[in-house]
C-alpha cells in the first residue's frame, strides 16, 4: 500500500527518524546512569552493564542484519526492529531493578542492531549512485541533532520528572514512524538471498561480542584483567576462523569478497577513523570542560552544541561539495580541518572564551560533516543493489568498531597519564595534561583516515559525481578495481 506518497521520500522520513531514536538512546541513558544507580539501589560502577548489554546484544545481531533483510524484506525487518526498539523502550521505563532493566537494554539492542544497516540498504536500494548526494541532508541529519538534544532533554525530565520518563523520548518517535512505514515502505527482498550462514553466524556474533565487551571494558577494569583480555583474545580467535570460513561460503552471512572492492573498502575503514575520532572526541571534550576546566553540565551541553549546528549546516553544503571536487578531495580536506581544531581544543584553559570554543566545534561539524556524508555516499557507489543488504550489514559492522575503538583508546590515555595530579601542597587537582593528550589522540584517527582517503580514486565513485567534475587523467585510464570477488 503506497497511498500515492513517493517511495523515496517514504524511506527517507522512516530512515531519518528511526535513526534519529537510535542515535537519541544512548546520551539520554548516560546522563541518567548516576541517578538510576541510586534509585536503584546499585553501585555507580555497576550501571555500565546497561550500556554493555545493549552494545554486546547488537553486536550479536548485527552480522545477520542484512540476510534478514534480504529474506523476509527490508519493510518487514526493519519495522520489525524498529518495534522491538520502541517496544522495549517502554519496558525499560518499568523496570524495578537492574537486571530486569538489563534485560530490556539487550532486547534495545537487538532491534538497534538490525535498523542501521537493514535500514542503509533499504535507502541505498531505493537511489540510484547519481542521486544519492542530495540524500545526504538525511543521512546526517540524526547523527547531527540527536546526540546534542538528548543530554539537554534527559537533563530536563531527570530535574522535573523521573528517570523512567527518558525511555519515554522514542515514543513520539517511533509510533509515528512504524504506522507511517506500515503503510508507505515499499517492500523490498532479494530472490537470491540463500540459506542462512550458520557456521558464520556462529564464529560472528559471539566473536564481535567479546571483542566489543572487552574494547568497552578495557578501561574500567584494566587491559591485564583476565576478563578483558580473556574476552578479547576468545573474540579475535572466532573472527580469525570466520575469515576462513566466510570466503569458503558461497552465501556468507559477512561477505568479505566486497573489501575486494577497493573503494568499499577504503571507505569502510576511513567511516571507522571518523566515528572512532569524532566521538572520541565528544567524550573527552566534555569532561575536560567539567571535570578540569570546573564549567557546569549544561553550560557544558550549550558549548558542545553549535557542533550539532555545523553537521547540519554541512548538510547543505555535501550535495554541491562533493559532486564538483569528489569524495577524496572533501575527505582529505575535512579530515585535516577537523584534526587541526582538535589540536586547537587540547589546548583551551579556563581563561578560553567560551565563544571562541563554540566556533572551534561548529567547525568541527562543518569540515567533519562533509566527510561523514561523503564517505557514506562513495563506499556503495559501485555496490550492485543484489549485494547492498550485505554491504551495508559490514559497513555498518565497521561503523560499530570504531567509536568502540576510539572510546577504548581514549579511555586509556586518561588512565595512563591520570586525570589527577597532586601539586606541592599535597592537594588533588585535576590533571589537564591527561585530556589534552586524550584529545591528540582524537586528532589522531582523522590523521589515519586522512592517509587512507589518499587511496580513493573519484575514478571509482564517477557514478555519484557529475560529469563536470575534474577527475585526474591517470586516475580515468587506471583500472576500477571495484568489482566484489
Amino acid at each position: 500500500m503506497s497511498y500515492g506518497l513517493n517511495p523515496k521520500k517514504a524511506v527517507c522520513i522512516v530512515y531519518v527518524a528511526a535513526m534519529f531514536v537510535v542515535a537519541m538512546d544512548a546520551t539520554v541513558l548516560n546522563v541518567a546512569l548516576q541517578t538510576i544507580s541510586r534509585e536503584l539501589e546499585v553501585p555507580p560502577a555497576a550501571s555500565g552493564v546497561l550500556n554493555v548489554g545493549y552494545l554486546v546484544s547488537l553486536a550479536i545481531v548485527l552480522p545477520m542484519a542484512g540476510w534478514l533483510g534480504d529474506t523476509w524484506g527490508t519493510k518487514r525487518t526493519f519495522l520489525l526492529a524498529l518495534g522491538l526498539f520502541t517496544g522495549a523502550s517502554v519496558l525499560c521505563s518499568f523496570a524495578d531493578s537492574l537486571a530486569a532493566l538489563t534485560l530490556f537494554r539487550v532486547i534495545q539492542g537487538i532491534g538497534g542492531g538490525l535498523l542501521t544497516p537493514v535500514g542503509m540498504a533499504m535507502l541505498f536500494r531505493m537511489f540510484p549512485p547519481q542521486e544519492r548526494a542530495k540524500i545526504s541532508r538525511a543521512l546526517i541529519l540524526p547523527i547531527a541533532i540527536a546526540p546534542a538534544v538528548g543530554p539537554v532533554v534527559s537533563g530536563l525530565l531527570l530535574e522535573y520528572l523521573t528517570w523512567r520518563w527518558i525511555f519515554y523520548v522514542s515514543l513520539p518517535i517511533g509510533i509515528p514512524a512504524l504506522v507511517f512505514g506500515l503503510f508507505w515502505l515499499k517492500e523490498l527482498r532479494e530472490p537470491d538471498a540463500g540459506k542462512l550462514d550458520v557456521p558464520g553466524l556462529l564464529l560472528s556474533a559471539p566473536g564481535l561480542a567479546l571483542l566489543m565487551y572487552a574494547l568497552s571494558q578495557g578501561p574500567l577494569h584494566g587491559w591485564d584483567a583476565p576478563r578483558v583480555w580473556g574476552s578479547g583474545l576468545a573474540g579475535i580467535l572466532l573472527l580469525a576462523a570466520l575469515v576462513k570460513v566466510e570466503l569458503r561460503a558461497a552465501k556468507p552471512l559477512l561477505d568479505l569478497r566486497l573489501l575486494g572492492n577497493r573503494l568499499f573498502r577504503t571507505s569502510g575503514f576511513i567511516a571507522m577513523c571518523a566515528s572512532a575520532g569524532l566521538l572520541g572526541m565528544l567524550y573527552v571534550f566534555p569532561l575536560m570542560y567539567q571535570n578540569a576546566l570546573h564549567v557546569s553540565a549544561l553550560d557544558t551541553g550549550l558549548t558542545t552544541f553549535p557542533e550539532a549546528i555545523g553537521l547540519m549546516v554541512a548538510s547543505q553544503l555535501v550535495p554541491w561539495t562533493y559532486p564538483r571536487m569528489g569524495p577524496r578531495r572533501v575527505i582529505i580536506m575535512g579530515f585535516a580541518a577537523t584534526a587541526l581544531i582538535f589540536i586547537m581544543l587540547s589546548m583551551v584553559d579556563a581563561g578560553t572564551n567560551p565563544w571562541f570554543i563554540r566556533a572551534l566545534l561548529f567547525g568541527v561539524g562543518i569540515f567533519l560533516g562533509q566527510t561523514v556524508g561523503s564517505v557514506q555516499i562513495a563506499a556503495f557507489a559501485t555496490i550492485p543493489p543484489a549485494s547492498m543488504g550485505r554491504a551495508s550489514t559490514w559497513f555498518t559492522v565497521q561503523n560499530r568498531l570504531g567509536p568502540a575503538i576510539g572510546l577504548a583508546v581514549l579511555s586509556s590515555i586518561l588512565a595512563v597519564v591520570g586525570t589527577e595530579t597532586v601539586n606541592a601542597s599535597g592537594e588533588v587537582g585535576p590533571n589537564l595534561t591527561a585530556y589534552r593528550a586524550a584529545l591528540l589522540g582524537a586528532a589522531g584517527f582523522l590523521l589515519i583516515g586522512a592517509g587512507a582517503a589518499v587511496w580513493i580514486r573519484d575514478a571509482d565513485a564517477a557514478s555519484t559525481i557529475r560529469k563536470h567534475a575534474k577527475i585526474p587523467a591517470k586516475e580515468q585510464a587506471a583500472p576500477a578495481e571495484n568489482s566484489p570477488r
